[in-house]
């Protein structure tokens, strides 16, 4: 298997696992708010439509068919700030069964759009490759569904399950984009690598960066993987920060794009 054939095998399981959660529940499920303001698990499900939509599109174009790709970019132009949101909300409208079936054949699509994609692919911010696309939707589909079982479980509609080694995928995003996050709250980037080890689901230790770095981050990679995602609070966590930057770091870290997130509370 290729790290492509791999990505998209644990974003397929992802996915799978998440339908499995919402594929049973009533309308009023369906309408069951989650942590993100304003957002309810059919608005979840829309957005990673949505998404997994677009990245179809970046890929044809990448092949050289661009017009559908091109009116995408030309309305987040018109609406910058609420385009995604206006998207996502107007998708949630369909009936729950029309809805699974267009998420279910976004994702069919898109695996296979980006098996079939040749070189980087335009996105919203740098071009990527498929397998960095692969990544990106992994990311978002882990999260996303987090909101939506979180939310479920809280309404006794079901219960959060144990994480997976498959979040590796969403600690790796986090770490590679950590220059980019302080470029993007105006800071001036670390001049070196930090040290991460990270306790993984299943026990063992996946680490990144030099033995021998000043700066370090230690603690289960589940807390790594909600703190990039901002899907918990840093104080919430059980990670520990060794260095002025790696500790200015666990503040911002943001693992997708766009503005900085508000993060969630405290608990």
């Amino acid at each position: 298997m290729t790290m492509l054939d791999d990505l998209l095998g644990d974003l397929a399981a992802e996915s799978d696992r998440l339908r499995a959660a919402v594929a049973p529940l009533d309308d009023a499920g369906w309408h069951t708010p989650t942590p993100a303001e304003g957002w309810d698990v059919a608005t979840q499900i829309a957005h990673l439509t949505w998404t997994d939509e677009a990245a179809v599109l970046a890929a044809r174009a990448a092949a050289g068919d661009k017009a559908d790709w091109d009116a995408v970019v030309l309305a987040a132009l018109e609406d910058p700030d609420g385009f995604v949101d206006k998207a996502a909300a107007e998708a949630a409208q369909a009936l729950p069964e029309d809805l699974l079936a267009r998420w279910d054949a976004s994702r069919g699509a898109l695996a296979e759009a980006l098996r079939g994609a040749d070189g980087k692919m335009p996105w919203f911010g740098p071009p990527m490759s498929p397998s960095s696309m692969a990544t990106a939707r992994f990311m978002e589909t882990w999260a996303h569904g987090l909101d939506v079982v979180e939310a479920l479980a809280e309404h006794g509609l079901g219960t959060v399950p144990e994480p997976t080694d498959r979040i590796r995928h969403v600690c790796h995003l986090g770490i590679r984009t950590r220059d980019w996050v302080f470029g993007n709250h105006g800071l001036a980037r670390p001049a070196a690598e930090f040290r991460l080890d990270l306790v993984a689901p299943s026990g063992g230790v996946w680490s990144w960066g030099p033995e021998e770095a000043t700066q370090s981050v230690t603690g289960p990679a589940y807390d790594f993987a909600r703190l990039v995602t901002q899907r918990i609070h840093r104080a919430d966590t059980e990670l520990v920060a060794v260095g002025e930057d790696a500790d200015r770091w666990l503040d911002i870290a943001q693992a997708f794009a766009g503005p900085p997130g508000p993060g969630r509370e405290r608990r």
